[in-house]
């Protein structure tokens, strides 16, 4: 995969096996706590809001899990290369627990349902199992694991978002945050264990998103990203059911924070996106101009097998409808290569797609057959990995030209940058993402800091970057 470094739900390689980290002051006396997340977005937002209850409860972070008395990792089940991982993971700190017998040792998120016996009484690789919809119950099922027992809450729910829990931001870089606005999915796409692992879908109070958001601008954050596994068909109402706002709405009343907090969103489903939304990032220019629409295939019998409920004619409606109501809008995508059955000449129907969308960035993957999907139950996985390796080469050789296309178009032009940091290569260097989510690396000057805008003149650009100078 080329580096992308696009801030959504998609797996950000970078990441993975990040410890997360709270800056608090320490005490003596208090616990330790160690957590470390694989997978998306969503589950590292997850872990701030882990972080935060058991915060509550007396605990601290810390980067290094022999100090730690409690281990948690938050996983991942989209992928088996995850899954080895926290394995493999799983093993080290069973080396630790056998020098601190005291140590618990607890697995949380999409892996927790369905592997559960195995952690907990096959392999007694765990103490603890939870589910992301128990997060609220750790401090009792803590509380079970010291009194001698192993502990597991894997219950999906169909209520809760927790709304009212103000998460830690941990390992942030005081500038940009992630918001969740829904949790679970209602899409049954058949390669995916989403809906199995998180349930069904639940869209978040409106007034405490907002509140989120105005809390964040007010401590100094200048860009915040909806969160959702398909934040098009976010809907809630009020219980005495006076009120419902859409995403459409809700992407507006953001924006009206203020004008200076920068609005993203991550992701959408193209059988949801309205025009109602288009019109609505036309309309505020703080509402990034960048839209994640998954494709998986250009192929209208493959997405069907997929289940994703469009067809390639639908897709290109929506492309179109996209360049016609935002110009110059960046569009990323998902693409999965060797999917069950699919053909050489469906696989070229891919390709052509790309070709007529050109996207700005791409993840794309090989099919990995995941227990427990309706394709995993229903399809044979049955084109050879060469096969499918090679297909995933002719895509990202494609995906790697049209990415230098889209940032060769920014050269010559100056892009409003808002400055995240210094660069990972130079700390003369600040780097920041223009409107589109590509990332800008420009010399640091007097007077400028991370957090704040900065008009930066593209002179050139590698296949991932843009680089300049502030003007």
């Amino acid at each position: 995969m080329i580096d992308l470094q696009v801030p959504d739900k998609t797996h950000d390689e970078a990441r993975q096996g990040e410890a997360l980290i709270l800056d608090t002051p320490v005490k003596a006396d208090a616990r330790k706590l160690y957590i470390e997340s694989y997978g998306c977005a969503m589950n590292f937002a997850d872990s701030e809001i882990v972080a935060s209850i058991l915060s509550e409860t007396g605990f601290e972070t810390t980067g290094d899990y022999h100090q730690a008395d409690v281990i948690f990792i938050n996983t991942c089940s989209i992928r088996e290369n995850a899954e080895t991982r926290v394995r493999n993971r799983l093993s080290q700190f069973g080396v630790e627990k056998r020098r601190n017998p005291k140590l618990i040792v607890g697995v949380l998120g999409c892996m927790a349902e369905r592997l559960k016996s195995k952690f907990l009484e096959e392999e007694r690789l765990v103490d603890v199992v939870v589910g992301p919809d128990a997060y609220r119950d750790l401090p009792n099922l803590i509380e079970q694991v010291e009194s001698g027992h192993k502990a597991v809450n894997v219950l999906l729910s169909r209520e809760e978002t927790y709304a009212d829990i103000s998460p830690v931001r941990l390992n942030s870089n005081g500038i940009t945050a992630f918001i969740s606005i829904t949790r679970g999915c209602n899409n049954m796409c058949s390669f995916c264990v989403v809906p199995f692992t998180r349930g069904r879908e639940r869209s978040r109070d409106a007034h405490s998103i907002i509140e989120e958001a105005k809390a964040l601008f007010e401590g100094g954050y200048r860009e915040v990203t909806l969160l959702g596994q398909n934040v098009d068909s976010y809907t809630w109402t009020s219980e005495d059911g006076t009120e419902t706002v859409n995403f459409a709405q809700l992407l507006e009343l953001t924006a009206l924070v203020s004008p200076e907090l920068r609005v993203r969103f991550s992701t959408s489903h193209p059988k949801d996106i309205t025009d109602e939304v288009l019109h609505t990032i036309a309309k505020y220019d703080n509402i990034c101009n960048y839209i994640h629409l998954p494709v998986q295939s250009g192929n209208t019998r493959v997405l069907e097998l997929m289940n994703r409920t469009y067809t390639r004619e639908w897709y290109i409606n929506r492309i179109d409808a996209i360049r016609n109501i935002i110009p110059g809008c960046a569009i990323s995508t998902d693409i999965i290569a060797g999917f069950c059955t699919e053909t050489e000449e469906e696989h070229e129907e891919t390709l052509s797609m790309m070709d007529y969308v050109q996207y700005d960035f791409a993840y794309n993957f090989t099919y990995s057959e995941r227990p427990g999907t309706l394709a995993a139950r229903k399809l044979e996985d049955d084109i050879p990995e060469e096969v499918k390796k090679r297909r995933l080469a002719e895509i990202l050789a494609k995906q790697q030209a049209h990415s230098l296309m889209r940032l060769q178009e920014w050269v010559g032009k100056t892009v409003r940058v808002l400055i995240e940091g210094t660069s990972k290569k130079s700390d003369k260097d600040y780097c920041g993402r223009g409107d589109s989510g590509a990332m800008a690396i420009f010399p640091a000057i007097d007077g400028v800091k991370p957090g704040q805008y900065a008009n930066v003149f593209i002179e050139k650009c590698t296949s991932a970057t843009l680089i300049g100078r502030i003007v």
